[in-house]
């Protein structure tokens, strides 16, 4: 079986059979160049950290990937192959109360700054407060044809992610 369902430049599901699987993808995702925000859902355990934490590993972070959790948004500064320094921030909305709160800490500034990458976690308890992200990323867990664990990955641009030329057919698990 093919771990591609759904093929197209704007919109691509994928199954995950294992955390390579995850970390393939995450490699991929960080070839896309994408800025602004992505936003992750699914329900806990989904994979949705883990995604990240390659995902950044993918970028050129070093260190550890801590959960943001508790702190709501972890930052990270990488460093490219041209010199430059890529601002990325996780952030993990699951604990938010209001999304008035976001306003307090200066979330504002995380996506308004230059080639930023803000991946959020539980985004849609903020959804009203957020401007549209440049790509959704939906992770459900089930299992596959053999009745192995799974993830099934779904992916969408936005109006946004479309204008900034992302092309989702290029992912290939």
């Amino acid at each position: 079986m093919s771990n591609n369902i759904t093929d197209n430049k704007n919109v691509k599901t994928l199954i995950l059979h294992s955390e390579e699987d995850t970390q393939a993808l995450a490699k991929q995702l960080a070839a896309l160049s994408l800025t602004g925000s992505v936003w992750l859902a699914g329900d806990l355990g989904a994979g949705k950290t883990t995604l990240t934490r390659y995902w950044l590993q993918a970028l050129g972070h070093q260190g550890a990937v801590k959960s943001p959790t508790y702190t709501l948004v972890e930052p990270y500064s990488i460093r490219q192959s041209d010199g430059t320094n890529k601002p990325v921030y996780h952030a993990d909305l699951y604990r938010l109360q209001d999304p008035e709160e976001l306003s307090f800490i200066g979330f504002d500034e995380y996506l308004d700054e230059p080639n930023a990458l803000v991946i959020i976690e539980w985004a849609n308890r903020a959804d009203s407060y957020l401007p549209a992200p440049s790509l959704f990323i939906d992770m459900t867990q089930g299992s596959d044809d053999n009745n192995k664990d799974a993830r099934q990955v779904d992916l969408r641009l936005s109006k946004v992610g479309q204008a900034q030329g992302i092309d989702l057919s290029v992912l290939n698990i």
